[in-house]
């Protein structure tokens, strides 16, 4: 039996792969980078470097191989992220990989979409829709599978759902929160699409699948704050929080990217419950029946490192703030000695200070909060190995958290310098070396994530300014 796995760096295409290779398949997959396969199992399947949206490389991961064609193709490529034109994208794609896999002789197509109710569907559901009804006319046998929320270390809904209970003990959210959900666990997802590739060469079109359970995603969450030993969430739902609203919100508070959180956050809109069970009368529950959310959840977070980012942000959040009052309360700009200085025409009116401060110190907290989370969490997944940059994770943390304190030690003492010791060249020196400092902080951020430097930058050049005031100041005043 020979298959194709498209999307097999992703969750449910790494996973998969090893449980075709363990039932007796030859397992070929298409991967723009081989090198992103996983290296438990890539010295095991046939690798066949190219794109999905490039026909020739189509052809050459569906063909035949010497007069036998495929038996099955998976199908597990779909867009998550805010890009205007997914739709038009992921209609292509699958038009292409409909075509190319008839031109193959491919026996059948297993694709994994989204449960949908009937009726008006977010963009992104209804794409998911399309890309299964234009498998399903490409001549191609097609096994269309419909899940809801996927649970399992690794699914990104979950990652969601996890993140937001873990770290909001008490929080506003949209009423959809109270829509029902049929989630399924990753281990039951794995076994039908596993089984579907036998399915009768007559059989084509839609199955829903689903777990035993069906909750609204508030039940969702208060059954995992209960499994995972939290207290039960206070949820108070609203009826203002639209789903671009609320992705924008969910990007903020857990790690999953706003692009990505927008099609999670418009499925729930809809209620997703299965409306039939066919696939299981076909081929059969999975071996130890369907599984239970409490179970699924407890299989998920089974070894999984716990959040750190609520104690993360108390830690920073009162290190900035102690810096910010300490380096205020040093502060005295309406002192007779100060207002005696003779200043650059150039320097802001006195009020800008405070509002351009308040916004640094509010960005500095929000970055190194989640850059330090960042490596807490590589740290416990990757314990040993170090980066690219020759650090692990943990020795990362480690020197992130020392360049904070530091950064924090010079901004509050800084007013030392100036007011208090009244030396406008030690004051100049010192913001010179706060304005390095800030600098280092910016590269180490973006070093774990890029758009974090940027992030940091503001709070770098605004320092950068402040020793170019001091050091005229210092000039004007020798």
């Amino acid at each position: 039996m020979r298959a194709l796995v498209t999307g097999a760096t992703g969750y449910i295409g790494g996973l998969l792969v090893p449980q075709l290779l363990e039932a007796g398949w030859q397992v070929r997959v298409l991967t723009r980078d081989a090198a992103r396969l996983d290296d438990a199992w890539r010295g095991r399947v046939e690798v066949v470097e190219g794109d999905a949206a490039s026909t020739d490389d189509l052809d050459r991961a569906l063909a035949a191989e010497g007069a036998e064609p495929l038996d099955v193709a998976y199908y597990l490529v779909h867009s998550m992220d805010g890009d205007g034109d997914f739709a038009d994208r992921d209609r292509q794609l699958a038009t292409d990989f409909g075509a190319a896999a008839a031109r193959g002789g491919v026996r059948r197509i297993v694709y994994l979409s989204g449960l949908h109710p009937d009726g008006e569907l977010s963009a992104h559901l209804a794409s998911r829709v399309e890309v299964g009804r234009i498998l399903l006319d490409s001549g191609v046998p097609t096994a269309v599978l419909q899940a809801a929320t996927v649970i399992g270390d690794g699914s990104v809904s979950f990652a969601m759902l996890r993140h937001l209970t873990t770290r909001l003990p008490v929080m506003v959210a949209p009423k959809w929160l109270r829509n029902r959900i049929q989630p399924i666990a990753v281990e039951d997802v794995l076994h039908y699409l596993l089984a579907a590739a036998g399915l009768p060469p007559d059989v084509s079109r839609t199955f829903d699948i689903g777990g035993p359970d069906v909750l609204t995603y508030e039940e969702m969450m208060q059954v995992f704050a209960e499994e995972t030993d939290q207290r039960r969430r206070v949820i108070v739902t609203v009826p203002v929080l639209t789903p671009r609203l609320a992705s924008h919100w969910v990007g903020l508070v857990t790690p999953v990217d706003a692009g990505v959180a927008k099609p999670l956050v418009g499925s729930l809109v809809h209620e997703v419950v299965c409306h039939e069970d066919d696939l299981v009368d076909l081929v059969g529950p999975p071996p130890s029946g369907r599984t239970p959310y409490r179970e699924a959840v407890r299989a998920a977070m089974m070894g999984v490192a716990p959040d750190t980012a609520l104690r993360r942000l108390g830690e920073v959040a009162t290190a900035v703030t102690a810096a910010a009052v300490t380096g205020s309360l040093g502060t005295d700009p309406g002192s007779r000695w100060y207002r005696a200085l003779d200043k650059p025409a150039w320097q802001p009116p006195r009020i800008a200070f405070p509002l351009v401060w308040s916004a640094l110190y509010a960005d500095l907290a929000a970055v190194s909060t989640a850059t330090l989370v960042d490596l807490d969490q590589r740290g416990a997944a990757r314990p040993g190995p170090a980066s690219a940059h020759g650090t692990t994770p943990a020795a990362g943390a480690m020197g992130y958290e020392r360049a904070l304190w530091l950064n924090l030690v010079l901004n509050a003492t800084w007013s030392l310098s100036c007011f208090r010791a009244r030396r406008p060249a030690l004051a100049a020196v010192h913001s010179a070396v706060l304005t390095v400092s800030a600098a280092d902080l910016a590269r180490r951020a973006g070093r774990v994530e890029a758009r974090r430097g940027w992030q940091l930058a503001p709070y770098a050049v605004w320092c950068g300014f402040a020793t170019a005031l001091s050091v005229s100041q210092a000039r004007r005043n020798r």
